[in-house]
């Protein structure tokens, strides 16, 4: 059989055209992926800019400066000098569980992004389990951070690992209670699902108006979840040194570092989204899709505007546990668990009966 040269070259061509089709697949999966991961990089370096210039506000200092205009690369700078330091291992502890323990909590907080709409349907997946997948993902935390301790062969580091997974069990049922009682007002657990049951009515629509007490709990268990005072017991350093992280230094502390801040970041962003409304407008019977258009020439400007407004809630909702930081002393670990098992389990669930009561009624 004969084949001629053009046949050849047209079969050459037709290869080419499918691998380079396949090449671009590839790249435009992974771009959304980046820019996740960049703009997360630079949100936890304006959180960490605005704690350490809040802070400096409440204490009548300054704060930094020098580095870059207002200081706002400071925190740059010092990740940079993590990257920089001596990554020392202990003598006698658990090698692997050391090493390994930083990265499952990094990760696993970092998976979290995932399922959190950032604008007008502009999330990586839209889940029908979105909300419940974080809290899985956010789980799994302490299980990192309870390797961590009992590798560094440490009995601070490992009285801080067993501190963070007790104070994770005793709040994430609570937590995962209020989220349970927004899935049934809003008839789905999708992210993008929550916000759009609260669109209709603007400001008034909130969630945070149809559950003060769920808001309240949320707000608490949140804030214990990502170890923030009152309730930062796992690396309390009048009692542990520094917890867990007592024996870690370098590009292992710095994960931990970053992990703390990339948690804050997801339960404002999850307050957001579960409380306040989203990307949506605070003006009824008014959305953005109405007011601009759905062309596509107004689709970007959409897009850029309710990412503006998703920010700009979340970044206002971090004042709270900022300030908290330097206003309420530390808890004992017997108050915290008393908190979590006595007061805000019970709460959530006459709040999570009491949400099942009406939406009951309603039908």
């Amino acid at each position: 059989m004969i084949i001629d040269t053009t046949e050849v070259q047209t079969i050459n061509s037709f290869y080419r055209l499918e691998s380079l089709k396949e090449v671009y697949g590839l790249i435009w999966i992974f771009i959304p992926i980046l820019t996740l991961v960049l703009g997360i990089t630079m949100g936890v370096l304006v959180i960490v800019w605005l704690e350490r210039k809040i802070s400096a506000a409440i204490q009548q200092r300054i704060g930094p400066e020098y580095a870059g205009p207002l200081g706002i690369l400071q925190a740059l700078a010092d990740g940079t000098k993590l990257l920089l330091k001596e990554d020392l291992l202990p003598s006698r502890g658990n090698i692997r569980l050391f090493r390994v323990g930083p990265s499952i909590g990094f990760i696993s907080i970092l998976l979290s992004y995932l399922v959190i709409p950032f604008g007008y349907h502009l999330v990586l997946a839209d889940l029908s389990i979105g909300v419940f997948l974080w809290i899985a993902f956010s789980s799994i935390v302490p299980i990192g951070l309870l390797m961590s301790g009992y590798g560094s062969n440490n009995k601070y580091s490992f009285s801080g690992g067993l501190r963070a997974a007790a104070q994770s069990i005793s709040y994430e049922i609570p937590l995962t209670l209020c989220v349970l009682a927004i899935s049934l007002l809003s008839n789905s657990s999708s992210t993008v699902d929550i916000i759009e049951a609260q669109s209709k009515y603007g400001f008034g629509g909130w969630n945070l108006w149809r559950q003060p007490i769920g808001f309240l709990v949320f707000l608490m268990s949140s804030l214990a979840e990502c170890e923030r005072l009152p309730f930062d017991l796992p690396e309390a350093e009048e009692e542990l040194v520094a917890g867990y992280q007592t024996e870690y230094s370098g590009i292992k502390y710095g994960f931990f570092y970053l992990a703390s801040y990339l948690n804050l970041l997801v339960s404002s962003l999850f307050v957001t989204v579960l409380y306040l409304g989203g990307w949506n407008f605070s003006i009824p019977y008014i959305s953005l899709t109405e007011l601009f258009g759905i062309n596509k020439m107004f689709r970007v400007f959409v897009i850029a505007i309710s990412i503006f407004i998703t920010l700009a809630k979340a970044y206002l909702f971090l004042f709270i546990p900022i300030t908290t930081r330097w206003t309420l002393p530390r808890m004992r670990m017997d108050q915290l668990l008393n908190l979590g098992w006595k007061f805000l389990l019970p709460i959530s669930l006459g709040n999570l009966l009491l949400t099942t009561s009406f939406q009951l009624v309603s039908l």
